[in-house]
């Protein structure tokens, strides 16, 4: 089946400054909103959501406006769950973590995270409210076009340090937690289900953590096979996805990071972790970044890519501002239908009618104070080229 979007996009989208404003005092897992703050919010998601439906950019998201962070929202409204705010930058996160190097080598002391103190249950919805802010503006017959995001149910997991994702008691094993963890998120995608969603991407960068070494020797370190840690964290991820209605997509996102000017967290190409990831991990399509194969490599690990699910094939920037060029990100589609079709065993014609389709490589504003493009107009004519360059290869694309 072909992807839902030809020219699709990751999600979050830069934030207006009056909406910078209104919303300073939130913060990471703080994303409690006052009445002005929700008005705000709200006024800016439509304005987003119209400016996406005029310019014919699909999916249509809420930019993910009503989040300080991409990562925001989940965890922190979950039951049994507890924000940790002042955690200690390294001693308290996995060793070798790359976003935790990061965080230490532009100076950080502390970061949050959110830690199991009790059974994990899911007692509201996180993104029902900013999925009602987009059905405000988008009329019902497009809502079918539309896409929210949600971490990963690994992220507090793969952050931690080992064995404290869960106090003492609350579970007996990963595996426990992970349970609850994955019947939460499911619960998350049935009340955005019934409110008419059929679209969700999972954010996860931290699963190609595995690609790098320094990271995979840390956790050798620490007495973990770093093999045996990413087939737990596939398991839970196909665990969230038990039992899903049929006509309700859910593909994942992983990349390497957007901060414009700053590091790539995950350098290498994909073909450390494609044999497992690929085959193994139930979702239907993969959102991946390879807009500078200095970071991420050429096409050659979607030769593992299995008949039946669909790659969206992240080449333009959200951390520069240059335009690319539309001739040369068609030329490059065309090799990544031919290491996929390698693969398969399949023609690249029929890879590129039923497989593909093309996006950002991230979202332009995962932290509500990026500008990675710098400019909102920037952004715009990036989706507008994202949309051109599909027009020009499917002619199925909108």
């Amino acid at each position: 089946m072909a992807p839902l979007f030809r020219a699709d996009q990751v999600g979050s989208l830069i934030r207006p400054d009056f909406l910078l404003e209104d919303r300073a005092s939130l913060g990471f897992y703080a994303d409690k909103l006052s009445a002005d703050q929700a008005v705000a919010t709200s006024a800016a998601v439509a304005h987003a959501a119209q400016k996406q439906l005029d310019l014919d950019i699909r999916p249509i998201t809420s930019g993910e406006y009503e989040r300080t962070i991409f990562f925001g929202g989940f965890f922190e409204n979950l039951e049994g769950m507890e924000v940790r705010q002042d955690l200690r930058i390294p001693q308290d996160f996995r060793p070798d973590l790359p976003n935790v190097t990061g965080l230490a080598k532009m100076g950080l002391k502390h970061f949050a995270a959110v830690v199991a103190t009790g059974k994990i249950k899911h007692v509201s919805s996180a993104y029902l409210p900013a999925w009602e802010m987009i059905k405000k503006t988008v009329p019902e017959e497009y809502w079918k076009d539309c896409k929210m995001s949600i971490p990963s149910i690994t992220w507090q997991h793969m952050y931690l340090a080992k064995g404290t994702a869960f106090t003492p008691g609350t579970y007996a094993s990963d595996q426990d937690y992970f349970l609850d963890l994955a019947a939460a998120f499911r619960a998350e995608l049935k009340a955005l289900y019934d409110a008419g969603l059929r679209s969700v991407q999972v954010d996860d960068p931290n699963l190609t953590f595995f690609i790098v070494e320094q990271f995979r020797e840390g956790l050798r370190g620490d007495g973990i096979d770093p093999d045996s840690l990413m087939e737990l964290y596939i398991w839970a991820h196909n665990q969230a996805l038990e039992g899903l209605p049929l006509d309700m997509h859910v593909g994942i996102h992983l990349c390497r990071g957007n901060m414009p000017d700053g590091p790539s967290f995950a350098e290498g190409s994909y073909e450390k972790i494609a044999r497992h990831v690929f085959p193994k991990l139930n979702y239907a399509t993969f959102y991946l970044e390879f807009d500078d194969p200095r970071i991420s490599g050429h096409f050659e690990p979607l030769r593992f890519v299995p008949q039946g699910k669909n790659v969206v094939l992240g080449l333009v920037s959200t951390k520069i501002a240059e335009l690319e060029d539309k001739e040369a990100l068609v030329q490059r589609i065309h090799e990544a239908a031919e290491a996929m079709a390698k693969g398969q065993g399949r023609a690249v014609s029929d890879v590129l009618a039923d497989s593909l389709a093309v996006s950002p490589q991230c979202g332009f504003a995962s932290h509500s104070i990026n500008k990675g493009v710098a400019t909102e107009e920037r952004m715009w004519e990036k989706l507008v080229l994202v949309r051109d360059v599909a027009r020009s290869v499917w002619k199925d694309a909108i």
